[in-house]
């Protein structure tokens, strides 16, 4: 959400500042640089967003200027990564210590004189961020999120380098699920002494961590804790694009339908991706939309899915005929 409403600023600011078809100019320019990156052309990707900048007076969205910095040090090029990061750190305060710590596309960065720099000017952003936070809480949160995201994002690579059937992810797993027990013992014990706890209280990372570790929790838990966060969510202690997704796989779980069409199932033989068993797919941009989501056309390419409504619809006949409703 921080970095939603952020850029929601942006866009205003942007639009006021150099006019609608300006920042046209930069929304195309930031997308190909997105779509570069994805394709692996990060020295490309990296000087799109330059254009992207430049487009609008070299100003950018925090996401953006972060983008950059991963696609620069991606392409080896540190100085123009430390000036895209410098940037967000110095005049957009950037915050989330962290996400940038355990972010992998950064790690060629790490040896520099100019990191530990850095990441302490991070650390004070975030202090004085979270000044009236219930910090020992706060604390001990953002330890479960670093935690419940840095084997994660380790996922990827292990299983393009192994396989994921390979011993080696495994593994991971095994140490994903032990992490996973951990931290939802203590996660739980803060709902049940608190309830959901808005970033008024932990922090936008705090209460994030909050959904993050029931979504990967068993079905019993997320079905006692959904009420909590639906109300959460109605008191504006928590995102409604978090919901949607708990939503969606409590109702897979239960063997019905999702709503949001976040949840993507994958075919063992074919190696291909597809989107789980969906509730009326015409009107799901509209729902997504309602919570915050991108549309899903939007969503689903980063697992290389060809969003087709009415190839989508014929195909969920195919699954219902068989049975398989549920993932």
């Amino acid at each position: 959400m921080k970095q939603s409403i952020m850029f929601l600023v942006f866009v205003i600011s942007a639009t006021l500042l150099f006019g609608q078809s300006n920042f046209d100019e930069y929304g195309k320019f930031a997308k190909k640089a997105d779509s570069l990156y994805q394709l692996k052309d990060y020295k490309n990707a990296a000087t799109t967003f330059s254009q992207a900048f430049k487009s609008i007076g070299w100003k950018g969205s925090q996401k953006d200027r972060y983008n950059a910095a991963c696609s620069w040090a991606l392409a080896g090029v540190a100085d123009s990564a430390f000036f895209q990061l410098d940037n967000i750190v110095q005049k957009q305060h950037y915050t989330d210590y962290a996400h940038i710590t355990s972010e992998p596309n950064l790690n060629s960065l790490h040896q520099d004189k100019r990191w530990k720099p850095l990441v302490g000017r991070i650390k004070q952003n975030k202090y004085r961020a979270e000044v009236n936070l219930n910090k020992p809480l706060a604390a001990q949160l953002d330890s479960i999120y670093v935690e419940d995201q840095q084997y994660r994002r380790q996922i990827d690579s292990l299983q393009k380098k192994y396989g994921w059937e390979s011993k080696e992810m495994t593994a991971h797993w095994k140490i994903i699920n032990e992490k996973d027990s951990i931290n939802l013992i203590k996660v739980k014990n803060t709902l049940d002494k608190y309830g959901w706890l808005g970033a008024d209280v932990v922090g936008e990372q705090g209460s994030t961590t909050l959904f993050l570790v029931i979504q990967h929790s068993d079905r019993l838990t997320q079905e006692k804790y959904l009420p909590l966060m639906r109300d959460a969510v109605k008191k504006g202690k928590a995102r409604g694009s978090s919901l949607a997704l708990l939503e969606d796989r409590v109702a897979l779980g239960q063997g019905k339908k999702q709503i949001y069409g976040s949840q993507i199932g994958s075919d063992a033989t074919t190696k291909t991706f597809h989107v789980l068993p969906l509730e009326d797919p015409d009107n799901v941009d509209k729902r997504r939309a309602e919570v915050g989501l991108p549309p899903l056309a939007e969503y689903v390419k980063q697992w290389q899915i060809k969003w087709d409504v009415e190839q989508y619809k014929k195909d969920l006949r195919g699954m219902e005929a068989k049975g398989r409703v549920s993932p």
